[in-house]
């Protein structure tokens, strides 16, 4: 091995976001201790990071997608350990969540190898070998639109090719905004999906949300683009999202969508009202709000009320049964799992910082869950999500376009 020089190998060295990557160092000495370690500069210029502790093997090389990390932040055979277990730097702000904002460009990751088992001052130290890899949300030929049309905002991605697509109406929670990274990762996968803002940072201004017009408007502006297919619309909503969408599901009489996915939905009542009157429920259960001992707003009381009158608790196995319809619901449930299930090796975030709607408060929010089964959770969810909606989306299996990058 005198003479010869590490080398580090990412595959692919740009992919879609939910692709997996293979990691290799090779040419080292056998039985060397080494730290694999990512880093990536957030959009708000926050440095996150993952490592793992590993030896090579006789032939001087550890591969990551089937040898054991020893140690670090991740342990065990963990092929994208190094992206799903990121954790902001020591001495960084508090309460950071990881999120891409702007869609047109990558998620950069610089991965090194590093001499010895290491857990701080990487920034300290000179690497054995460095590569740069590209995750994307966008794979090409996606084409992204903004909307505001009908009162409605939001941004619409399109597929690459002819068509016509199924389509989905995406929808994320009470943080609010327009969030783009799932339903440009949905077009990626060959759905026309448009990202809904639906909340306005001051909840005051809600009138054009008083009833299910706003949603109804904008699922009808996914249904009639002339790449979608008509009898082919989705709804797809996480936490406050999922309360949107099933009551859409419910009781709107103008739309029908075709399925439905919800994640983390938020057991609110009353049912059928407009936003500001379900957020006036939650303003009066917060009486109800706890904190944990570092201070941690949990809201499992206000929006996953647990009653304790069982004879309350709401199953909807049972409710669907009642009604004949239990063949059409699939449920997934992941234990020690957060709250915040996203597109996979996204990290996890115990808590993070919120602005509540109703009020403008800035709090550190507890999410619960555990970062290994998250990251199963998230990789497990999304597949099936994707299978699910292809099933029930596309005519034929023949006819789902493959992702590309």
């Amino acid at each position: 091995m005198v003479g010869t020089f590490p080398l580090l190998s990412v595959q692919p060295m740009r992919g879609l976001v939910d692709e997996k990557i293979q990691v290799v160092a090779r040419n080292l000495p056998p039985a060397l201790s080494v730290t694999l370690h990512s880093l990536h500069r957030s959009e708000d210029k926050d440095l996150w990071e993952a490592f793992g502790h590993y030896t090579s093997d006789g032939q001087g090389t550890v591969t990551v997608a089937k040898d054991a990390s020893l140690g670090g932040t991740y342990e065990g055979a963990e092929p994208m350990g190094l992206l799903w277990s990121m954790q902001p730097v020591p001495g960084s702000r508090t309460g950071l969540r990881l999120r891409k904002m702007d869609v047109l460009t990558p998620m950069v990751v610089h991965i090194s190898v590093y001499s010895g088992h290491m857990t701080e001052g990487f920034s300290k130290q000179s690497p054995l070998a460095t590569v740069v890899t590209e995750r994307w949300y966008m794979a090409p030929g996606v084409c992204r639109i903004d909307i505001k049309e009908h009162g409605v905002r939001g941004t619409l991605f399109l597929p690459p090719g002819p068509g016509p697509f199924p389509g989905v109406l995406d929808m994320w929670g009470g943080a609010g905004g327009l969030v783009e990274y799932r339903s440009c990762l949905l077009a990626s996968h060959g759905f026309v999906s448009m990202a809904l803002e639906y909340l306005p940072y001051d909840i005051n201004r809600t009138s054009d949300i008083e009833s299910n017009t706003y949603f109804e408007n904008a699922f009808r502006i996914v249904q009639e683009h002339p790449l979608v297919m008509k009898d082919r619309v989705a709804l797809f909503g996480l936490s406050f999202g999922a309360f949107v969408t099933l009551n859409l599901a419910a009781d709107s009489k103008d739309i029908s969508p075709k399925c439905c996915v919800c994640i983390s939905g938020s057991h609110i009542n009353p049912v059928n009202k407009a936003i500001r009157e379900v957020y006036g429920k939650m303003n009066k259960d917060g009486y109800k709000t706890r904190f944990d001992e570092e201070g941690r707003v949990v809201w499992r009381d206000i929006i996953l009320p647990i009653p304790t009158d069982l004879g309350e608790k709401v199953d909807m196995t049972q409710m669907m049964r009642a009604a004949g319809n239990e063949h059409l619901l699939t449920i997934l449930q992941y234990p020690d799992a957060g709250h915040l299930i996203e597109p996979p090796y996204t990290p996890h975030f115990r808590a993070s910082n919120l602005i509540l709607q109703q009020t403008r408060q800035k709090v550190i929010m507890l999410w619960g869950g555990y970062p290994k089964p998250h990251a199963d959770a998230q990789e497990d969810c999304w597949e099936k999500i994707l299978s699910f909606l292809r099933q029930h989306l596309y005519p034929s299996p023949d006819s789902v376009p493959k992702a590309k990058l």
